[in-house]
């Protein structure tokens, strides 16, 4: 079985869990730019994050034959903070870096005047770099948030067949596949959504537009939800070519539209002088 975790923050997880998501199947992953548990007091926070996103966990994942990609953007949360307002205007350059295959996570945390604006701004540099676009609906009020999005995506003019709407629950799903969005969930221990909860939802709406991840933030969470789930798909009846096409060949085809997608050697990656990691010198 192989697995592509389209959406998942590495950046809170430890090198065992690279091993043991190998070991699983995961064989590529996305990791979108998000908030970190705490403030950021300036711009430069987030480029020093940035980087990493491109540089430092590419090559921590390699280690594991993971191939690692990345989605930037000023998340809904931190855009509400005006010491970061900045952000957007140092997107550019990182939107066009070699691994970057998507606008993300924008979209909307408590639904202010700030993430409207946030949202509309990053849904246009999605159009102007020709980047699919990630988006976040709130952990609050879900429904009216999701409905919210829907319009501020089509009103951007965006192709809405290169928007994915993630967090969804079985509240939401419907909208989203109807407005011709990507469908995303997230598969967490105890909250958003569960194994059997997704696959009941895969039964009634399908398998096609749907991206399966685990998030794997810095809450309570499992990297290793979505080989769970495609397990569980297969005793409940999906096919293997069922499991392939949500965890593998549909994170491709959304993914793919951004031109950066990367799914070449997926052999571990060498090490430096016998360590996992780079220490020193340049």
């Amino acid at each position: 079985m192989r697995i592509f975790d389209p959406h998942i923050h590495m950046t809170s997880r430890t090198t065992d869990d690279y091993e043991r998501m190998a070991a699983a199947g995961v064989r590529a992953l996305v990791e979108p730019a998000f908030w970190l548990g705490q403030p950021r007091t300036s711009v430069a926070s987030f480029t020093d994050y940035f980087d990493s996103l491109v540089g430092w966990e590419p090559f921590r994942a390699g280690q594991f034959g993971i191939r690692h990609h990345a989605t930037i953007a000023l998340n809904p949360k931190e855009a509400n903070d005006p010491r970061c307002a900045g952000v957007l205007d140092v997107l550019p350059r990182y939107l066009e870096k070699d691994g970057v295959v998507a606008v993300g996570e924008i979209g909307y945390d408590s639904m202010t005047p700030e993430e409207d604006h946030a949202f509309a701004a990053q849904l246009a540099l999605a159009i102007e770099h020709e980047l699919p676009a990630l988006v976040h609906t709130p952990h609050r009020d879900k429904a009216r948030g999701t409905e919210r999005t829907i319009k501020v995506v089509a009103e951007s003019g965006i192709d809405p067949g290169r928007v994915v709407v993630d967090h969804l629950n079985e509240v939401t799903v419907a909208a989203v596949k109807d407005s011709g969005s990507w469908a995303g969930f997230s598969i967490y221990p105890d909250t958003k959504m569960s194994p059997p909860r997704m696959v009941e939802i895969l039964k009634q709406f399908g398998t096609e537009r749907v991206l399966v991840n685990s998030a794997a933030d810095w809450g309570k969470s499992d990297p290793l939800l979505t080989r769970e789930t495609a397990d569980l798909m297969l005793a409940s009846g999906f096919s293997e070519d069922d499991v392939d096409l949500v965890f593998w060949r549909n994170p491709v085809a959304f993914y793919g539209q951004s031109g950066k997608l990367d799914l070449g050697d997926n052999e571990p990656g060498a090490l430096f002088e016998g360590n996992s990691i780079l220490r020193g010198g340049s």
